[in-house]
């Protein structure tokens, strides 16, 4: 494609090279590829020009005031958005309805349920996020849950020339304020909830609000569907913002006023949910166990509808839907009987839900394994002890992520509010004790990491996986599920 194309300049502007190729990595350039020179927070893409000239590129995007590189500069005053716009010149297929769902909590299971639900209606659909890209054709891993916008406009046009017209994707507060959804044609859009998550990159409630609402803001289109989650004050605010910017809003949830969840029944491993939908009282049993399950699946019905599927076949869909990859998901039981869990629950909220939704399938005791990151937001740990000491009968504070912190600091504050737990530094030695500890009727969960394959430790990436070690330790004469 030539540069002035996928530049978006006049005919005529003379710039007509060809480009074979865009990326924000000098170390991913190629012969005939754009270099995107982003200043960032801890390193500037000018830095990197001269690499990515020696490497053959054959133009460059850059902030206004940029030295001349010899080669054909894009000059810009928000070069990320121009580079997202780019990407989307240069991979223009898009499925015909994308639905962008953002939240603290909740995204990858909305949007693997939405999946599902149009797969069950008979259209071809995919999902995309922190799992990874999930279609009919299968799962691919990557590696943010919003990729940088080469990667996902690459992505997005790869499914839609394997014809898939159906993309649920994750919008995190990251990729919002950094412009990677930016080209992305957003035909519906949804919010889970707002909690404590990123103060690290964010600067307090209102800032991490700012950035969600972008989404609806600034990149959905007029009077375009959006289904909100209202329980609770933030849920309440964006339904508000929605309205007041045009868009056809759905109130879902406990306090949904056109989706309500009215009643909710757990079972061992299921629970009976009923819902009002308009004027009409719907039975459905979710074969999902957890009232945050339920609220993300009814979340699903609820986008689903808005593009297209009857309510009589979502609710079908509901009652098939299957697990997501770390999201409480069941992994084995002990000999005794006892369930092992494993979810990504890595926030206070986050932890706070998984406990309280366990509890009504759990007879006997909960025991927990969890720890918190490094180099992520610290007044989260003592929060996250107190909800663990509160909520869960039996806990041991263990390494989760910690990256260049040390590690010992982490659990000293997750301790100080956590005072009976049990401290165990290394992460396989706590999983193997907690399973030794359960009981007939008791349930543990490791909460943390959820589907994450390997733990970083400084610059290291160690392979590390909670379900599999879990069924390590489980095997002997264990059942796995």
């Amino acid at each position: 494609m030539k540069l002035a194309q996928v530049a978006g300049l006049p005919d005529g502007s003379g710039e007509d090279i060809e480009i074979t190729g865009l990326t924000a990595d000098s170390r991913d350039v190629q012969p005939g590829f754009l270099f995107a020179a982003l200043p960032g927070t801890r390193m500037d893409g000018r830095d990197f020009i001269e690499a990515a000239l020696v490497k053959g590129a054959g133009a460059i995007l850059a902030p206004r005031g940029t030295p001349d590189p010899g080669i054909p500069l894009i000059e810009s005053d928000d070069p990320r958005h121009d580079l997202a716009l780019m990407a989307a010149r240069f991979y223009p297929a898009q499925p015909r309805s994308i639905v962008a769902v953002t939240g603290t909590n909740g995204k990858s299971s909305t949007v693997e349920f939405l999946r599902q639900i149009w797969a069950y209606s008979g259209r071809k659909s995919a999902c995309l996020g922190t799992l990874g890209v999930t279609s009919d054709s299968g799962f691919r891993p990557l590696h943010h849950t919003t990729p940088d916008p080469v990667s996902l406009h690459r992505e997005i046009h790869l499914l839609a020339e394997n014809g898939v017209q159906y993309l649920a994707l994750e919008a995190s507060s990251h990729g919002l304020m950094q412009n990677r959804l930016d080209g992305v044609h957003i035909t519906s859009t949804g919010f889970t909830n707002l909690s404590q998550d990123h103060f690290d990159y964010h600067e307090g409630f209102e800032d991490y609000f700012a950035a969600k609402a972008r989404l609806f803001e600034e990149l959905t289109a007029p009077a375009s569907p959006a289904a909100i989650l209202v329980d609770g004050p933030w849920g309440q605010r964006m339904a508000k913002l929605c309205r007041t910017h045009g868009l056809d809003v759905l109130g879902v949830g406990w306090e949904g006023e056109d989706i309500r969840l009215a009643e909710l029944h757990p079972l061992a491993n299921s629970q009976n949910l009923t819902l009002s939908i308009g004027a009409e009282l719907y039975a459905v049993e979710l074969p999902l166990a957890g009232e945050f399950q339920a609220l993300n699946a009814v979340l699903a019905l609820a986008l689903a509808i808005q593009s297209g599927v009857s309510v009589e076949t979502a609710l079908k869909a509901l009652a098939s839907l299957s697990g997501v990859r770390g999201r409480m998901e069941a992994v084995g039981v002990t000999r005794d009987g006892a369930p092992v869990f494993v979810d990504f629950a890595h926030t206070p909220d986050g932890l706070d839900k998984l406990l309280r939704a366990l509890r009504p399938h759990t007879v006997g005791d909960i025991h927990l394994v969890f720890g918190c990151g490094g180099d992520r937001d610290p007044l989260k740990r003592p929060k996250m002890g107190k909800i663990a000491a509160q909520l869960a009968d039996h806990v041991i504070v263990t390494d989760d992520n910690p990256r260049h912190e040390e590690p010992d600091g982490i659990r000293r504050a997750i301790l100080e509010t956590c005072p009976g737990a049990l401290e165990i530094a290394d992460r396989e030695k706590a999983i193997a004790a907690a399973i030794k500890a359960l009981k007939a009727g008791d349930a543990l969960v490791l909460a943390g990491k959820g589907h994450e394959s390997g733990q970083l430790v400084g610059d290291e990436r160690i392979p590390f996986d909670d379900a599999d070690v879990a069924r390590k330790y489980l095997s002997v004469g264990a059942q796995h599920v």
